[in-house]
């Protein structure tokens, strides 16, 4: 997080165009799908948006090691290729872990140029756990429900009693899915995935996954290497602090990010009056924050609501003007009603959600170790607050029920990988939720991929997003695999597209293709 532009300075003079193409056989079109194909049934299940839809599903094994035993089924989605040359199908995955992918492959498919998406199947999936998956998780319907403690634990009272939330979510997880929470994890959801390709009869896959996304890729792709074809890792998991070490690792980034909103809203302050000085608006905020932990606004956003409803504006700047226009309602008018609406827009969890935190703690407390010890997440937790007090201590007990899980832990993958055609990574300089290290990181641990960086870029989800820099790099490998190659630590280096500026009457909207994705992207990852 605090490398930014001086590792670029070599990949700045890399210009669009600069392409290697990759071997002749990872770039060569797939054969025809097989007579396995048939195993899948396509219905149509098109919606408003992405009218081309088709749906279908697949039986797995819950237990791969035992492909007789019980069987769970995979909910597929697909936007089915329409130009003579034939690519092979595309995964796509939006991340979490816990996000759903069926709309998903809808908007991957309108977002690409039309004649790129014309030569794949893209294929969506909900993962195992997810959504209209079965068994779909929901271990405590209605557990983000206001108002919660909140979550500074400044009193013995406030700790135990956010403790007992993430004692009793753990438990009822094991009460209610224990023959399944062994399985939930990133290698069944990658044996699941290599499922899907035998079913798909395509020798092998091209993937596209962003956020948790690139981390379900990156394992795919070592545990399977001979099946990848084309690999698009967008906002990159640190496959090397899985899960504890890059939650804390996220807290910093994210207090970055929210203190780079404080230092827009001061850019506007003839819109917003509340300063010019960022460190004093930060103030104020936090300031509303002790209001609000006394007193939540409309019986529904206290301290913990209102964490919920600003880490949003952490991934995606295109949230910072409504977030700045309900915090100045609040401060200068007492009107607490655009808050109560951007908490509603922004923070509340509903049914869905209930089941993508359910799947994401089953993911990531079962994908390896966390601390047993209580001490060791209060030794950890408030030396970072008292550094980046912003999500620390919200983004602790998100993850808490982890110390408490109710099945054993697995070894994270080591994801180093020389087995594969060229990769594509697209990573931004001050993403928060997978911060740029991470990027880099994973660049180096796949030999021979291509590393395009967003210098600037503060959102998390950057491709397919309205930067034209970005989506030629990815067109162009999607099409005939060519990936750029540069002189520095990034092989290609695309400026980010400027903030946002205050709501107009025209402007007033959140219909844009970066909040369209910021929509589908999964739960914290």
């Amino acid at each position: 997080m605090r490398k930014r532009a001086a590792v670029l300075c070599g990949a700045a003079i890399v210009v669009a165009g600069t392409f290697t193409a990759v071997p002749a056989d990872a770039s060569a079109p797939p054969s025809a799908p097989t007579a396995s194909a048939a195993a899948l049934t396509w219905k149509k299940c098109g919606t408003a948006d992405y009218p081309t839809l088709q749906c279908a599903s697949l039986k797995v094994p819950l237990d791969h090691a035992n492909p007789r035993g019980r069987q769970i089924t995979l909910a597929l989605s697909r936007v089915p290729h329409t130009a003579k040359e034939y690519q092979g199908p595309l995964l796509v995955n939006p991340g979490g872990p816990g996000g759903s992918g069926l709309t998903f492959a809808g908007f991957i498919a309108s977002g690409l140029p039309k004649a790129v998406a014309a030569q794949y199947d893209v294929i969506g999936f909900d993962p195992r756990g997810v959504g209209a998956s079965k068994p779909a998780l929901n271990c405590r319907p209605g557990y983000f429900n206001p108002v919660r403690p909140d979550s500074v634990p400044s009193t013995p009272a406030i700790e135990k009693a956010n403790l007992e939330r993430a004692k009793s979510f753990a438990a009822a997880c094991g009460r209610k899915y224990a023959s399944v929470l062994p399985y939930i994890n990133t290698i069944s959801a990658v044996q699941d995935m290599d499922s899907i390709r035998r079913a798909l009869g395509a020798k092998r896959i091209n993937y596209f996954g962003y956020s948790y996304g690139t981390y379900l890729g990156a394992v795919y792709a070592k545990l399977f290497p001979h099946q990848v074809r084309r690999l698009v890792l967008d906002s990159i998991v640190d496959s090397t602090g899985v899960w504890y070490d890059d939650n804390l690792g996220q807290d910093y980034a994210f207090n970055d990010r929210h203190r780079a909103l404080m230092a827009w809203i001061a850019k506007y302050d003839a819109t917003y009056k509340l300063g010019t000085d960022p460190e004093k608006i930060e103030a104020k905020w936090y300031a509303m924050r002790a209001a609000l932990a006394k007193k939540p606004a409309g019986g529904k956003v206290g301290a913990s609501e209102l964490e919920d409803t600003y880490v949003p504006g952490g991934y995606y700047n295109g949230y910072w003007p409504y977030l700045a226009e309900a915090f100045a309602a609040y401060v200068n008018s007492k009107n607490a009603d655009p808050l109560i609406d951007a908490y509603e827009d922004f923070g509340a969890v509903d049914a869905s959600g209930d089941n993508g935190y359910s799947v994401y703690t089953s993911v990531q407390c079962r994908d390896a170790s966390w601390p047993s010890d209580w001490r060791q997440w209060q030794k950890d937790n408030w030396a970072v607050y008292e550094k980046a007090p912003f999500m620390a201590w919200s983004n602790a007990w998100y993850n808490a029920p982890c110390a408490f899980w109710p099945t054993d832990s697995l070894k994270p993958v080591n994801i180093a990988n020389s087995k594969l055609p060229p990769a594509l990574l697209f990573q931004a300089t001050n993403d928060a939720a997978t911060p740029y290290e991470g990027g880099a990181t994973v660049h180096r641990l796949l030999a021979g991929s291509s590393f395009v960086v967003e210098e600037g870029g503060g959102n998390h989800g950057i491709t397919l997003s309205g930067n034209t820099c970005l989506d030629t790099y990815l067109a162009a490998y999607l099409t005939d695999g060519k990936v750029p190659r540069g002189g520095g630590e990034a092989d290609a280096v695309c400026q980010a597209l400027p903030d946002p500026k205050p709501l107009t009457a025209k402007a007033a909207s959140t219909s844009s293709r970066g909040a369209a994705l910021h929509r589908l992207l999964g739960a914290r990852s």
